[in-house]
């Protein structure tokens, strides 16, 4: 079983879903984030918002897999500042949702006094809801970011139990575990984390608080890269039980802290019923045989 920590299915098929699950994707977080264009008005973001809790969340169900999301105004967006104020207010109404298992993706992207503000805005609501935290580390600049960002993170009195830094890099890694944060690492092609390094990162520090994850969205990306690179760390000799720490145990223990999140709820969960709507939906088309485990159960309106 893997688990994929941070993929943004907002962007993918239902092709990715059933390969997903196929590959031993069991459950998988879906960090709130930005669409690759501005959003111009709070109600997208509510919109945007009610989607991850909803939506996603049903349509990952109708394939086998549990889905989990985060929430937060992405660093990009902040510098929105008229904007970004009124999401803030927006935000307190969602945290507390089913599903929700941390305040993410935030931190720093040009490293702007704005995008440093709301970092620290909602630093203060996951203290205030008590949930941990995703960390986004900046594309540029990376290692003065990814200090920064703990730097500040202590600063504001948080636990490092409770913070996952994510996107670390042969350059940030050795700083986040030694301050004693969980260290996510993105497997995405051509650039981030590729398989082989990702292998070489846990031969040489071991498995202890790292977390794979392939962030796949709408660019150039891979929603199996958890599992492919668990079978490449397998085939070069990492040990099965520090595989399991790295691709599935790890993301557990750090977002079940929210209290959201736990292993029974794929071990045990609800048949799948293709039959099911969600606001009237199916994720069947026309014509199409619903997929129905067990006994059969009546169809939910939302």
């Amino acid at each position: 079983m893997y688990i994929d920590p941070h993929i943004h299915v907002t962007s993918r098929t239902t092709d990715d879903y059933e390969a997903m699950r196929k590959a031993g994707i069991v459950a998988i977080i879906e960090p709130a984030f930005w669409l690759g264009q501005p959003r111009t008005e709070v109600g997208s973001f509510k919109d945007y918002f009610s989607s991850l809790v909803g939506w996603e969340r049903f349509r990952a169900k109708q394939f086998g897999i549990v889905h989990y999301c985060t929430m937060g105004l992405n660093s990009k967006e902040a510098n929105n500042v008229p904007l970004a104020e009124e999401v803030m207010e927006l935000l307190p109404l969602f945290v507390g949702k089913e599903g929700v298992v941390a305040i993410g993706e935030i931190g720093y992207d040009d490293q702007t006094p704005a995008e440093d503000r709301f970092y620290r805005l909602q630093l203060e609501l996951a203290k205030e809801v008590n949930l941990p935290v995703l960390i986004h580390t900046p594309h540029r600049d990376k290692r003065k970011g990814t200090t920064k960002s703990m730097d500040v993170s202590e600063e504001h009195g948080l636990d490092p139990r409770m913070v996952i830094v994510d996107h670390n890099n042969e350059e940030t890694a050795k700083e986040v575990l030694d301050r004693g944060y969980w260290a996510g690492f993105t497997i995405y092609p051509h650039t981030k984390m590729g398989s082989e390094r990702m292998v070489e990162i846990v031969r040489q520090y071991g498995p202890e608080r790292i977390i794979v994850d392939s962030a796949a969205d709408w660019g150039v990306s891979d929603p199996l890269a958890v599992p492919k690179t668990a079978a490449l760390m397998r085939k070069m000799g990492i040990p099965e039980e520090h595989i399991r720490l790295v691709c599935y145990q790890n993301a557990l223990t750090a977002y079940a802290q929210s209290g959201q999140m736990e292993e029974m709820d794929w071990l045990k969960p609800d048949p799948i019923d293709q039959r099911q709507r969600q606001f009237g939906n199916s994720v069947l088309r026309g014509g199409q045989s619903p997929k129905v485990e067990g006994e059969a159960s009546d169809i939910v309106e939302n």
